[in-house]
C-alpha cells in the first residue's frame, strides 16, 4: 500500500494573529481617517477667535472682538468664537454650526464651555450654538433674545461689525451673571415694537357711531318723531321723508339721504449637542 504525505501546514501563531489584527486596525483608522475628513470638508479652518471668511467685520471692530474674546476667556475660562462664511453650501444652519464647533472643539476639554456665533451672509441666517457646559448660563431664550433683538435689527440696517459686536457683548453679559439685564431690554424693546392700539379703536368707534347712528336715523323717526305729513315726520330738528318702501329718507335743515355719496359701508382696515438658537434677517 502506497501513502502520500500532505504538505506540512503550519499552524498560524500568536504573532502572526496580532499582526493581522494590527494591519486590519490601521485599515480600519485610515478608512476613520477618511471619514473625518469627509466630515469636515468645506468647514473653514480655525485661524483665531474671529474667522471672518465672508469679510463684513471692520478691521477696528474685529481687533477689538479679538481682544474682548482673549480677556474673557483669560478671566473666565469660557472660550467665544466668532465665524462668518458666505454660505451654508444647501444645508441648514444648525447642523453646520454643530458640525462646525465639534471639528473646531471649542471650549474646554471635559468643560464643553464654548460657544459659537455663526453668520452666513448670503443665506441671510445666524446661529448662536452653545455647548454643553453653558446650555444652564446662556440658555435658548437668551440666545434667541441676543438674536432676535440686537442682531437682526443692525444686519438689516446694515451694519454687521456693530451687531456682532453687541451679540458678543451680551453674550459675555450672560455668561458673567448679568442675564437679567437681558432680559429686561427684551421687554423694552417688545414695548417699543408694539403696534399702537388707539388707531384701531378710534376705527371701532367711528364706524360704530356711523353704522347704528345710521340705523337710528332710519328706524326711530317713525316712533319717535312727529308726523307731518304722509311718510313725514319731524324728529330732532330735522324733517324725515320716507318713500313707499320705507328705504330712502331726506332731511332739510341737515338732514341725511342713504342715496348721497356719503351713504354706505366700507371697510376698515455644543461640544455642543445643538444647544443654541438662529434667526434671519
Amino acid at each position: 500500500m502506497r501513502f502520500t504525505q500532505r504538505p506540512f501546514q503550519k499552524t498560524p501563531t500568536m504573532r502572526h494573529l496580532l499582526d493581522r489584527a494590527g494591519g486590519a486596525l490601521a485599515g480600519l483608522a485610515l478608512l476613520l481617517a477618511a471619514a473625518l475628513c469627509a466630515y469636515a470638508a468645506g468647514l473653514p479652518a480655525l485661524t483665531g477667535r474671529v474667522v471672518d471668511q465672508a469679510a463684513i467685520i471692520d478691521d477696528a471692530t474685529e481687533r477689538q472682538l479679538v481682544q474682548t474674546l482673549a480677556d474673557f476667556e483669560q478671566r473666565s475660562s469660557d472660550q467665544i468664537v466668532v465665524a462668518t462664511i458666505h454660505d451654508l453650501g444647501g444645508e441648514a444652519i444648525e447642523p453646520y454650526a454643530n458640525r462646525l464647533f465639534r471639528s473646531w472643539g471649542l471650549g474646554q476639554a471635559g468643560e464643553d464651555n464654548g460657544v459659537l456665533l455663526l453668520v452666513a451672509v448670503d443665506d441671510r441666517k445666524m446661529r448662536i450654538e452653545i455647548g454643553y457646559g453653558l446650555e444652564g448660563t446662556l440658555t435658548d431664550l437668551h440666545a434667541k433674545l441676543i438674536i432676535d433683538n440686537t442682531m437682526v435689527p443692525a444686519f438689516r440696517a446694515g451694519n454687521f461689525s456693530g451687531g456682532i459686536e453687541e451679540a458678543v457683548n451680551d453674550i459675555i453679559m450672560v455668561l458673567e451673571g448679568n442675564a437679567a439685564e437681558l432680559e429686561a431690554r427684551a421687554r423694552r424693546f417688545a414695548q417699543d415694537n408694539e403696534e399702537p392700539v388707539w388707531p384701531i379703536v378710534l376705527f371701532l368707534v367711528v364706524w360704530s357711531v356711523i353704522f347704528f347712528g345710521g340705523f337710528a336715523m332710519a328706524l326711530l323717526p317713525p316712533f319717535f318723531g312727529r308726523k307731518i305729513g304722509p311718510n313725514r315726520y319731524k324728529w330732532l330738528g330735522m324733517d324725515f321723508r320716507y318713500s313707499s318702501g320705507g328705504g330712502s329718507r331726506s332731511g332739510s335743515g341737515g338732514g341725511w339721504s342713504s342715496g348721497s355719496s356719503s351713504g354706505g359701508f366700507s371697510g376698515g382696515g455644543g461640544s455642543s449637542g445643538g444647544g443654541g438658537a438662529s434667526g434671519s434677517w
